[in-house]
């Protein structure tokens, strides 16, 4: 075991500082190596190799060591933290963007996505935009702007394969062109919409807690104070009110 791993960190500083001691310099690396290592942990996300993120925070934990300063009296972690994670965010903003992103979105896409999978770990849930919002003391539409800014964190190749509903395997660049499904999807939920208005307030209710907060029946009853039973009950009627409604306005038209 190297000798500068058991001494005082004041006196490694001291040597590293005063006689450019590079022993004492890695000696420091070493001590707070997994400081660094939990901290290029809370930016792991899937798109992120983690050897990339260590070596950003690694980069941050020389810088921070190189600038201490002992006599200020703060601690070397209190110093230490917001330069590492400075490093980080650097890395995030030079690095992981494939398109130009403002950088004050592109701080705001990380700390979405951060207060998402918090959220999903505490409440075994995917968080709402409300939920969100709250959490970060943003308006919804922050939220949205921050979240469709991390569509432009990773590019997809359009040479990308992908499976079809019908099982053909096609490329990405072969739907371009494509007349999107997705269309047919907007004008049935404007339909839905129009005639929703005509529903109970209840059933209205329950429906965009199911199907635009997307929460599962057991979360719906806690929120309305009933059963599971009684919200699925609530939406079989809704969606049978619904589906006659539109049939209803498709007749008329």
């Amino acid at each position: 075991m190297s000798a500068g791993r058991t001494l005082p960190v004041e006196q490694l500083f001291r040597r590293w500082q005063q006689h450019q001691d590079a022993q004492a310099r890695d000696a420091l690396v070493q001590r707070y190596m997994p400081l660094t290592i939990r901290l290029a942990r809370r930016y792991r996300g899937a798109n992120e190799p983690f050897d990339d993120l260590k070596q950003a925070a690694s980069i941050g934990l020389l810088k921070a060591i190189d600038r201490y300063d002992t006599t200020r009296g703060t601690g070397f972690e209190a110093f230490a933290v917001p330069t590492i994670l400075g490093e980080l965010k650097r890395y995030f903003r030079d690095c992981c963007w494939a398109v130009h992103m403002p950088r004050g979105i592109q701080d705001l896409a990380i700390k979405v996505d951060q207060a998402q999978r918090r959220l999903t770990a505490t409440s075994e849930r995917p968080p709402t935009y409300q939920d969100l919002a709250q959490y970060l003391e943003l308006s919804v539409e922050e939220v949205l702007e921050a979240m469709e800014a991390s569509a432009a964190h990773h590019a997809v190749s359009l040479d990308t394969k992908h499976e079809t509903l019908s099982g053909e395997v096609r490329t990405l660049g072969d739907t371009l062109g494509d007349i999107d499904p997705g269309f047919d999807l907007v004008e049935c939920g404007e339909s839905i919409r129009m005639v929703a208005s005509a529903l109970p307030e209840r059933e209205r209710q329950v429906l965009a807690l199911r199907f635009l907060e997307d929460l599962p029946q057991t979360e719906i009853a806690k929120r309305i104070g009933v059963s599971q039973m009684q919200v699925s009950r609530i939406l079989r009627k809704a969606l049978t009110s619904l589906s006659s409604l539109v049939e209803e306005g498709n007749e008329v038209s």
